[in-house]
């Protein structure tokens, strides 16, 4: 059995960051898709259409959100979809969401909203260092949820200086 969800859309409000006691944390925040209205060609107008998507990310990926994703940011996500119940005022309620395992910012950095909060931070200071979210990011690979770039480096491009 296979449980893999794959999505594409605009970040709706800021992350939500917990963080427990073990340093563990979690982040949680909305996701919109939208699929375009188009014309059938009886002529009849099918209007645009947008869902929303309750996102949670753990492990390594909750500081790159914390500090990278704001509200308006574009991502591409794969992760499993989780469906979970709660009980509120007796009332027993359902809410499914996507557990990300790989994240990805799309676009410009300039059109990021979380852009301007870059830590600067040299690699060569720190040859260790695993390669950045946002050098995946230029180079077309995607985060994994231990906050590493699984993307090809190519020296010839411009790398950003970030702390992980």
């Amino acid at each position: 059995m296979i449980n893999k969800v794959i999505l594409v859309g605009n970040v709706g409000k800021d992350p939500e960051v917990r963080y427990f006691d073990n340093n563990e944390g979690v982040a949680n925040f909305p996701l919109a898709t939208t699929e375009p209205g188009f014309t059938t060609r009886d002529g009849r107008q099918i209007p645009e259409r947008t869902e929303w998507h309750n996102i949670t990310v753990r492990r390594g990926l909750v500081k790159v959100a914390e500090a990278y994703i704001k509200k308006g940011t574009q991502l591409y996500i794969e992760g499993k979809l989780h469906t979970r119940s709660y009980e509120q005022d007796g009332v027993t309620k359902y809410i499914t969401e996507i557990i990300v395992d790989t994240l990805k910012l799309l676009g410009r950095k300039s059109d990021n909203p979380g852009a301007g909060n870059t830590p600067s931070s040299s690699p060569a200071s720190s040859p260790a260092a695993p390669t950045s979210h946002t050098a995946a990011q230029s180079t077309g690979g995607p985060v994994n949820d231990e906050g590493f770039s699984a993307g090809n480096e190519d020296s010839s491009e411009e790398a950003d200086d970030l702390p992980f």
